[in-house]
């Protein structure tokens, strides 16, 4: 005769069951990091490690943003542009910084601003090719169609930052020369081509020069204004910027 379960058994036996299911596998994963990782301070460590990864990651997101950027500024930027007192050494140091991400400086001369005396700071960079739509690191060409003609032409361009002081503060200007190359025909054209004579004495040609058109001069195509506006941004930017 079977015997039947009393009503506190029956309604005890499905909670003993059903009691905290995951804790074994919490146990099991704290017990395998623990072994992985050891005590707390091993934790710590790691944590570390993860927040400077993450700082590092988003400080190179952002110098890639710029660097990538060849936008010109949507707000008119005064040329020369007028920047408040500082020191001299420290706006020379910000201009010298914002025009090497474009150009590479070919002479320098700094600014001085003194009680003595007061002398302007001129910069000049040296000639560049500008660059084209693919080498997305050049920052020298801005978008639009200045990218597109540097692509489809030989363009180059050169800077002449002249910074001068004044009562209230600095006078920073910028110029941006632009050339367009002009060579002697176009290349793998044949309106140049010289006829051969078979009645002489055979002259050999150089295989490499063959076909390609050489550079004559440069016509002056005036001067880059999206580039200027650029440049004077982020002057701006770097010299007004609280220091930390």
């Amino acid at each position: 005769m079977l015997e039947q379960s009393s009503p506190s058994q029956s309604a005890i036996a499905p909670t003993a069951v059903t009691r905290h299911p995951t804790k074994p596998l919490v146990k099991q994963v704290r017990t395998s990091l623990n072994a992985r990782w050891g005590n707390r301070s091993s934790w710590k460590f790691f944590s570390i490690i993860c927040l400077a990864l993450f700082l590092i990651g988003a400080v190179g997101c952002r110098q890639l943003r710029y660097r990538l950027d060849r936008r010109p500024p949507k707000q008119f930027v005064p040329n020369p542009l007028e920047l408040p007192a500082m020191q001299d050494t420290y706006l020379w140091q910000q201009v010298v910084d914002t025009v090497d991400d474009y150009f590479r400086i070919a002479t320098e001369q700094p600014v001085q601003n003194s009680n003595q005396y007061m002398l302007d700071g001129r910069l000049e960079t040296s000639y560049q090719i500008g660059g084209s739509i693919g080498e997305l690191w050049r920052k020298d060409s801005t978008a639009g169609f200045e990218v597109r003609e540097s692509t489809l032409q030989t363009i180059r361009r050169k800077a002449t930052v002249i910074v001068r002081p004044s009562e209230a503060g600095y006078l920073v200007e910028v110029i941006v020369q632009k050339d367009l190359e002009n060579t002697d025909g176009t290349q793998f054209s044949t309106e140049t081509a010289i006829t051969r004579r078979n009645d002489g004495s055979m002259v050999r040609q150089n295989a490499a020069d063959q076909n390609l058109p050489q550079t004559i001069g440069w016509i002056a195509q005036g001067r880059d204004t999206s580039l200027e506006q650029r440049i004077l941004r982020d002057i701006f930017a770097r010299a007004t910027a609280p220091t930390r």
